[in-house]
C-alpha cells in the first residue's frame, strides 16, 4: 500500500486566491483520501518571511509544490506519484 502524503496550504485569511487554493487542495485530497492541513502566514513569522509574496503555498510532504493558483491535476499527480 502506498504511503499517503501531506498537503500543507500556506495563506492567510481574507486572502481570495487562498480560499481558491483551499477549494481545490480540499476536494482533491477528499478524492484520494489523503490528509492536509493549513497555516496561516500572519500567526508564523518564519512562515511570513518565507512566503508572504508567494500566498496561497503548496507543500507536499515539506517540500513546495505551487504557489498562487493550484492545478487539481498537478496536485493530483504529486499525490499520486
Amino acid at each position: 500500500m502506498a504511503v499517503m502524503k501531506t498537503v500543507t496550504l500556506i495563506g492567510k485569511p481574507g486572502c481570495h486566491l487562498c480560499d481558491d487554493a483551499r477549494a481545490v487542495v480540499s476536494e482533491v485530497c477528499a478524492q484520494l483520501g489523503a490528509r492536509w492541513e493549513e497555516k496561516d502566514i500572519t500567526q508564523d513569522e518564519e512562515l511570513y518571511r518565507r512566503y508572504w509574496e508567494q500566498i496561497p503555498v503548496v507543500l507536499v510532504d515539506g517540500a513546495q509544490h505551487d504557489f498562487w493558483r493550484v492545478d487539481p491535476r498537478r496536485l493530483r499527480a504529486a499525490l499520486e506519484g
